[in-house]
């Protein structure tokens, strides 16, 4: 069987790398820019760093606001009418991974108008071509969405996001640059961090991993546990850790898939309006204990990487323990609550519990699982 890995044409890291924005849009002879990002961005000056830039550079853009923090099926299709209005010729996305998947959605439609209900694109779409080019500047650490393959749309009608996987989706350019990530909100950027590492653990144990996804997802967990509690209190050390970490994980799991932490996040996220990164970070150490069974050796390697010392001497069974202490210490050291007590409604457990096996990420997961025990874990969060 044959391993296949996808990722960006091109990429930036580093401070200042939004400067190269401009000179890739000349290179690339793309005459004008459709602008996604959210509201808030706009409101903040955050958009303003890259806007600047183009215009600075003389090139012509439109800007496109209609997003919510879980896009919707009409946050696309008006991103879609609004494009076509513009005369662009490519796609600036800044933001989180909200501005990012409408992005992407928005550019398949635009070269696959076959797929313009939205709905038709959920789970392994058959598109037959790149989506209109799309360079990526993410605001927050965790997503990785400027790396996927991947984005989540929501059908708010009823009531569930729909994960979309698609190789034609996938930004020709990423511009990592930690400025662009500097005045995130203490939870925020916890929140987004525990995503990133939810991303690095789940990649690395997935039925897909294999040697050079482990590679990312190994050095991604590295990464992200020695930089996340630096960057929730403000260190810029903290900070560019986090902006390369999270990169690295996303250029694992892109290409070899999530497990059940992802698919019962995602319910929480369309029927609560949870943020992700909250619903992952909470879900994930009770997850890691289901799993267990199902990983080998790999907890053991996840331990190491957490910083967790004298892993070698211990046993499985303790080495596997260590490691979802070392998550569960990590996740209560940048706030994150403890259980989804103050989320979950009992009366939505089979709703949720069902969503959570019906979606894309499910099989995915080392360990088969079924609705009912899906439901169990819910009940164990609670």
């Amino acid at each position: 069987m044959a391993n296949r890995f996808v990722l960006n044409e091109t990429s930036y890291h580093g401070k200042g790398a939004i400067n190269e924005i401009a000179t890739e849009i000349k290179a690339r002879a793309y005459k004008k820019a459709f602008v996604c990002s959210d509201p808030d961005l706009i409101k903040l000056g955050i958009s303003a760093k890259v806007t600047d830039i183009l215009d600075a550079a003389g090139i012509a853009y439109d800007v496109f606001s209609d997003i919510k923090p879980n896009p919707t099926i009409e946050n696309v299709q008006n991103g879609v009418a609004a494009f076509k209005k513009s005369g662009a010729d490519c796609i600036v996305a800044i933001g989180g991974g909200s501005s990012m998947d409408t992005a992407k959605a928005i550019g398949i439609i635009i070269e696959n108008p076959e797929f313009a209900d939205v709905r038709s694109l959920e789970g392994v779409a058959p598109t037959k071509n790149k989506c209109t080019p799309i360079i990526a500047v993410p605001t927050t650490a965790g997503t990785a969405a400027e790396v996927t393959i991947n984005y989540v749309i929501t059908d708010a009608e009823k009531d569930r996001k729909m994960v979309c996987v698609d190789v034609h989706d996938i930004p020709v350019v990423a511009v990592v640059d930690p400025d662009m990530m500097a005045s995130m909100p203490k939870g925020l950027t916890a929140a987004t961090g525990m995503d990133a590492l939810t991303h690095a653990i789940e990649g690395y144990i997935t039925g897909g991993a294999w040697a050079m996804s482990d590679m990312f997802h190994i050095k991604a967990i590295e990464i992200i546990a020695k930089s996340l509690r630096g960057a929730v209190a403000g260190e810029d050390a903290g900070r560019e850790g986090m902006a390369l970490g999270q990169y690295i994980a996303g250029m694992g799991f892109s290409n070899v898939g999530l497990g059940i932490v992802h698919s019962m996040a995602h319910p929480l996220g369309a029927l609560y309006d949870t943020p992700h990164g909250i619903a992952n970070a909470i879900i994930l150490p009770t997850v890691m204990e289901y799993n267990a069974p199902a990983t080998g050796e790999k907890y053991r390697d996840i331990a190491v990487a957490m910083g967790v010392s004298g892993v070698d001497k211990m046993t499985l069974d303790e080495a596997r323990a260590a490691a979802i202490d070392a998550v569960k210490q990590l996740s209560a050291d940048v706030g994150i609550p403890a259980d989804l007590k103050a989320i979950v409604k009992a009366e939505d457990l089979d709703f949720l519990a069902q969503s959570a096996y019906d979606d894309a990420c499910r099989p995915g997961n080392p360990r088969e699982t079924s609705v009912a025990e899906i439901k169990e874990l819910y009940l164990k969060l609670m």
